[in-house]
């Protein structure tokens, strides 16, 4: 019973408390009772072999590798390109890296672990013990691990360095710190004491590099990747000495050239990344431009005013100013020191006090209050806003107070709170380059740096090319589309659009309504657009029964009793509940209007739903690109491949085959409560290979692998997410069980692929064995790699590579079995294959037909007109994930995380669940939580 009323919607469509109830059993087993499949609770078979219990399938003993490259694909137009990649020769294959554990102590034995002053005790260290150490260089990677070509004179050294004192104590010309006795004499006393560290280096390991060499013939090295670190920490360690910023393998330097600002306080910083690679073409740099934020550099007084966007120092919130400030370095104008600042005083500079002892004659002199303005003034430094708090750069107990006019923010600072919309977009249009611009750059940094100039490289034979690597490349022809009336339609570089053309299977909607929350729309001209477009697609929609605007009064509210007041508003207005509700909303991205809206349709009444937001540019593109997303969300389809209309497709065609994708996404940078959340997404209605469910759980923070896939409950059944989208499949495949999974992963590493292939694809099998007795199914597993930093460029040409340019070939794994796609149009900057790599190939697809596969699944996007950059299923996979973010707020959950009532973490605290989506709107097309 919703709006007051007898459900209508679930009466037309049968499915009232019987049909629920029948549906109920009908998913309790695979399919018809006696027709020979099991119950998925558990077949009697089963549990007679598991005793009843839940444990019906042992791990698999046999530890899964990647596969090695069969051969080559050979289909396509050949072009020739160049990568930014830098070709090293290697010639002292017989050098033996050394590695060494280091620790660093204070003098009362306190181990030291900041990156920055481990880097100058180290190389103070190397100035002062040059003879003891043999005069050998060392790579030393900032924290607890130094690397030497040969050994070291022995394996255990322990040495005494001495460095001028660094700390804020020795700030000489600030004030005290509010101690009694603390006077200012005594600190200037202290202020040019050395300070003692003891440094230990004991011997670890052996690095042999020969291992780089077999690796790049192809053979299993363990010290392969240990190598490659060793290379990689001695280019670090040079642009550390250069004063660079460095950033997992990229580093940036200070040149304001490099630096865009975003507002707010916050600038981009344009750098370098480097790392060494084996590839099959031999060893190589890899040198790609790279982009972080840092602290716009400058006075405090200004750093303050731009990021909370004000123009009177008088208007500061200063409680976010001081939250906004912490931990972040600054310089003192007046002693030229730096400083760490850990909060604001409670009093301005002209009423702060603190003890200050004061010599009279030849006495000790007695301990007075003094304002930090008259310390200050008695320097002979004058204040000229002294009504402003001071920066506190002491530490909780001993305060030191600096005034924030004298205080310039410290350069290459990094900045890791969330960024604004607007911030995001400005570094997105700003960090854009053309591919030739890029080019420049990258070959510019490999000749001017000269990098193997350093001693340890030079010792190890390596020689880097000053040229980008040329590599063979081809281009897969687009597939052909089928829009409305069947009629084919024919991708031109990567786009197509419905222009006189409709959509293939239009729905029609009969029952909606437009609810406003913006102030500045005209909700009839959105309607009678919207009609009109549809009509013109195919898509018969009728007049909306009401257009409900927010009562003006209700804008002051919060964004959950807003979303209330307008159902309540929406109700009153009709007779039963909308097949769909367009909500007009009054900003783009993070509204906070959103997630309420979204989680009050979805989750509580089963309503589909779209949001817009009003735009200067609504015209027929418009008013389309909202079409798609409609008629995808209520059960309809744009458009589909011409080989999977005239079922066609190989190897997929004649055998059932789900195909899957994966992904998990994190909460904010420093957000270390919030639960990450993993999403998979299952194809439906076999053979097609257009149509896709999603299901969404969470799990513990910042884990990666996915551990809901199979989840066995106390009463013997099974809550996984496998479970939900083999159900769904059987269910719209006419009764099929899928003989064949094809799995896309996104978002991990090289370093997890194994993870993937031993635990993720074992919870798959187990929750497809807790189902059913019968064969488990053939898998295709491969990994999709957006974060990495390999570009392709065309060789006589300005623009982008074509959509559907494939290399697997110069560049690629000497070994594994990977290549690259760019199976979109990159009209802007520069464009960013994918990198694909095949663990697993049980199915047998060539390589030619897997390339293909990949490419047809970049078209198949219900909700755009042009190829996009992975396959859909990864990008279904990464929007529900990601708005699920929104869909539900995890801060409601912050203070009970670790009470009941949520899902077992690894930690054991207990992560909140999300709530499941109701049952009239979980089906439609990537229904679980795909909306937008």
């Amino acid at each position: 019973m919703i709006f007051g009323a007898q459900n209508q919607h679930q009466v037309a469509r049968g499915v009232g408390k019987k049909g629920k109830e029948e549906e109920r059993e009908r998913e309790r087993g695979w399919g018809r009772s006696g027709g020979g499949f099991s119950f998925l609770g558990m077949s009697d078979s089963m549990a007679a072999k598991t005793g009843g219990t839940l444990q019906v399938h042992k791990d698999n003993p046999v530890k899964r590798v990647p596969i090695a490259r069969p051969s080559f694909g050979r289909e396509g137009k050949q072009i020739k390109l160049l990568s930014n990649h830098f070709t090293v020769k290697l010639s002292g294959i017989d050098v033996v890296f050394y590695q060494y554990s280091v620790s660093i102590k204070s003098e009362d034995d306190k181990v030291i672990d900041g990156k920055g002053i481990g880097r100058k005790v180290m190389n103070k260290l190397l100035q002062t013990y040059s003879s003891e150490l043999d005069g050998k260089e060392f790579a030393y990677d900032g924290e607890k691990c130094l690397f030497t070509v040969g050994p070291l004179p022995q394996n255990h050294f322990e040495f005494t360095v001495i460095l001028e004192e660094t700390s804020s104590r020795a700030a000489g010309g600030s004030p005290g710190h509010g101690s009694p006795g603390q006077g200012d004499n005594k600190r200037s006393k202290r202020t040019h004491l050395p300070k003692k560290f003891v440094v230990g280096i004991s011997y670890a390991a052996k690095i042999p590099l020969k291992s780089v060499a077999l690796a790049l013939r192809g053979s299993e090295s363990d010290h392969a990747q240990d190598a490659l670190r060793v290379l990689d920490i001695v280019l670090r360690q040079q642009q550390a000495k250069r004063g660079c910023l460095l950033v997992r393998q990229s580093f940036f330097s200070d040149d304001f050239k490099n630096l865009v600002d975003l507002t707010g306080g916050v600038s981009g910083c344009r750098g370098l990344h480097s790392s060494f690679r084996t590839t099959i073409g031999g060893l190589s740099l890899n040198m790609d431009v790279s982009t972080t934020m840092i602290v716009t550099p400058g006075p405090v007084f200004d750093f303050l005013l731009t990021n909370q966007n004000i123009r009177d120092i008088r208007d500061i919130d200063w409680p976010r100013a001081k939250k906004m400030l912490k931990n972040l370095r600054v310089k003192a104008m007046h002693n030229n020191m730096e400083f760490k600042i850990i909060g604001l005083s409670d009093l301005p500079c002209n009423r702060q006090t603190f003890p200050m002892k004061v010599r009279n004659g030849s006495s000790d002199g007695q301990t007075v209050e003094i304002t930090v303005q008259e310390y200050f003034k008695s320097k002979q430094v004058d204040l000229t806003m002294p009504y402003l708090p001071c920066l506190d750069v002491g530490k909780p107990k001993r305060p030191n107070y600096v005034p924030i006019e004298l205080c310039n923010m410290v350069s290459l600072q990094r900045y890791t709170k969330v960024l604004s919309s607007q911030q995001r977009a400005t570094l997105v249009e700003k960090s854009r380059q053309k591919p030739q611009e890029r080019m420049r750059v990258v070959t510019d940094a490999v000749k001017n740096n000269r990098y193997d100039d350093d001693p340890i490289l030079s010792s190890c034979g390596i020689k880097i090319e000053k040229q980008l690597t040329r590599v063979d490349g081809r281009i897969l022809s687009a597939p052909t589309l089928v829009v409305g009336n069947s009629e084919d339609c024919i991708p031109n570089r990567g786009r197509w659009n419905y222009n006189n053309k409709r959509l293939l299977e239009p729905v029609k909607i009969e029952r909606w309504a437009i609810v406003n929350f913006s102030s500045r729309c005209d909700m009839s001209r959105i309607s009678r657009d919207l009609i009109n477009c549809g009509r013109t697609k195919g898509i018969i929609i009728e007049r909306p029964f009401t257009l409900v605007d927010e009562d003006s009064q209700a804008r002051r509210c919060t964004p959950v009793v807003r979303v209330e007041r307008m159902f309540e508003k929406v109700k009153a207005n009709l007779p039963g509940p909308p097949e769909f509700l367009l909500c007009v909303l009054p900003e783009r991205k993070n509204c906070d209007l959103y997630g309420p809206w979204k989680k009050k349709n979805l989750h509580e009444m089963g309503i589909t739903t779209q949001c817009i937001v009003p735009s200067v540019k609504m015209n027929d593109q418009y008013y389309t690109n909202v079409l798609l997303k409609i008629n995808a969300k209520l059960g309809g389809m744009n458009s589909k491949l011409s080989l999977e209309h005239r079922h066609m497709i190989p190897i997929i065609n004649q055998t059932p085959t789900l195909i899957l994708g994966m992904d998990v996404s994190h909460g904010s940078p420093g957000r270390a409560d919030v639960p990450s959340i993993a999403a998979v997404v299952g194809s439906r209605s076999w053979p097609l290979i257009s149509r896709y469910r999603a299901s969404v759980r969470t799990q513990s923070p910042k884990v990666e692998m996915i551990d809901s896939l199979f989840k066995p409950l106390d009463d013997g059944k099974d809550d996984g997410i496998i479970r939900e989208l083999l159900l769904d499949f059987y269910k719209t495949s006419q009764q099929r069980k899928p003989k064949q999974i094809i799995i896309f992963r996104d978002g991990v590493s090289e370093s997890q692929f194994s993870q993937v292939l031993n635990f993720e694809l074992n919870q798959i099998i187990k929750a497809y064995e807790y189902m059913d007795q019968g064969p488990i199914p053939k898998f295709t597993v491969i990994i999709a790699q957006k974060n990495h930093h390999t570009k392709l460029f065309q060789e006589n040409a300005p623009d982008n590579v074509p959509p559907g340019t494939v290399v697997d070939s110069g560049i690629v794994h000497p070994r594994q079995y990977d290549f690259y796609m760019c199976a979109h149009a990159g009209p802007i900057g520069t464009s960013r294959p994918t990198h694909y790599h095949v663990l697993l190939n049980e199915i047998g697809f060539s390589p030619d037909d897997l390339q293909k596969l990949v490419l047809s699944l970049s078209y198949v996007y219900q909700r755009s007109t042009t190829a996009i950059s992975v396959v859909a299923p990864i990008c279904y996979a990464h929007l529900a994930a990601a708005q699920m973010g929104q869909f539900m707020k995890f801060e409601e959950f912050a203070e009970t995380s670790s009470g009941s009532g949520g899902v077992p973490s690894s930690t054991g605290a207990a992560v909140p669940e999300l709530p499941r989506l109701h049952a009239d709107v979980c089906s439609s097309m990537c229904g679980r939580h795909i909306e937008s």
